[in-house]
């Protein structure tokens, strides 16, 4: 859990960074801006090519959903991960980082409001405590002072930027809820390799529709000018491509572990704690102001992640009083 949870921050922390600094210094492309969240999938392959195989017996393949299941699953996805990465694209190109970050805050309850229909989460105090304090973190950072940013963005790009980055909320928390229901409901497997193939297969899926409407919307023709014409030359740009792709795969890797290990709130918890470390991290990237407001933010987000935490320590010990209880029980019983 703490190996997911670091690869979630640190890639995505990285990944918005980079993702602003494309746009900012000179990357007008809304469709590279997607391409580079799924494309970083061949960094994996080598761990995924390095796992063992299956169990091979009878009852265990008779367990196992079918190729086109399979097949099914990882399509759709993928299929669904383009279409939020390009709304993220859209959002994160035409809003200030306090507004992006406000409403990427709302995937936390819209992934909430989903589990509890998929997935049967319940919404314990301190769960409900968590969700509070971590949203309200983030709302705090609509707070900042952005208005030299706001007027540099038209305000039917800013309300077409609002509703993407709205529509990206709500589709990531739907994405999140079903990769748990997939888990459990259909894959029911508990190893490594499950973890990777609903990150690799996914994220092929959706690099494939990605380039398509890369090259049917015609921006590929204008990329080799756009390149020359990055502020910072052109090995950076390709650099901060690549990093982003990396960044975003290392995001993706955590998150889905952090799925598989415990349950798509907790993923998006962690992500959500992490949302307002990309502001301070921009007062050292890019010079922005640190103020009270991102400090009050920084302490309900820690506190927010702490609720959660202690929740989940509750149920671990709950679990192990049962199964000690139903241990002792069966040695009555055989005795």
């Amino acid at each position: 859990m703490a190996i997911y949870s670091f690869l979630l921050l640190a890639g995505q922390s990285v990944a918005v960074l980079l993702g602003r600094l494309y746009f900012e210094k000179g990357g007008n492309s809304s469709w590279m801006g997607a391409l580079v969240q799924p494309a970083g999938f061949p960094i994996l392959l080598p761990f995924y090519l390095s796992q063992p195989k299956s169990p091979s017996t009878s009852n265990f393949e008779t367990s196992l959903p079918s190729n086109l299941v399979l097949a099914s699953i990882y399509i759709s996805c993928g299929i669904f991960i383009a279409i939020v990465s390009m709304l993220h694209s859209l959002g994160l190109k035409y809003l200030p980082v306090s507004t992006y970050s406000l409403i990427c805050a709302s995937q936390l309850g819209f992934n909430a409001l989903f589990s509890f229909f998929l997935n049967s989460l319940k919404l314990t105090p301190f769960i409900v405590n968590s969700l509070v304090l971590l949203t309200i973190s983030s709302i705090l950072l609509v707070f900042q002072d952005d208005s030299a940013q706001s007027k540099q963005v038209y305000k039917r790009k800013y309300a077409f930027g609002f509703i993407c980055t709205i529509g990206a909320s709500a589709g990531y928390g739907l994405l999140l809820s079903l990769t748990q229901y997939a888990f459990k409901k259909v894959l029911k497997q508990e190893t490594f390799k499950v973890v990777l193939d609903m990150t690799v297969y996914p994220s092929l899926a959706s690099t494939i529709a990605v380039l398509v409407g890369l090259f049917a919307s015609g921006e590929w023709k204008g990329l080799g000018k756009e390149m020359e014409g990055f502020k910072l030359g052109e090995v950076s740009y390709c650099m901060t491509l690549i990093w982003t792709a990396i960044s975003w795969q290392l995001f993706s890797i955590g998150c889905v572990g952090l799925i598989f290990e415990v349950s798509s709130v907790f993923s998006n918890v962690i992500s959500t704690f992490g949302l307002p470390v990309v502001p301070v991290l921009a007062v050292f990237c890019f010079g922005d102001k640190m103020d009270v407001i991102k400090a009050i933010a920084m302490v309900l987000a820690i506190w927010g992640f702490l609720s959660y935490v202690y929740q989940h320590y509750l149920d671990d010990c709950k679990l192990k009083k049962q199964n000690s209880n139903a241990a002792a029980t069966e040695m009555l019983i055989t005795g």
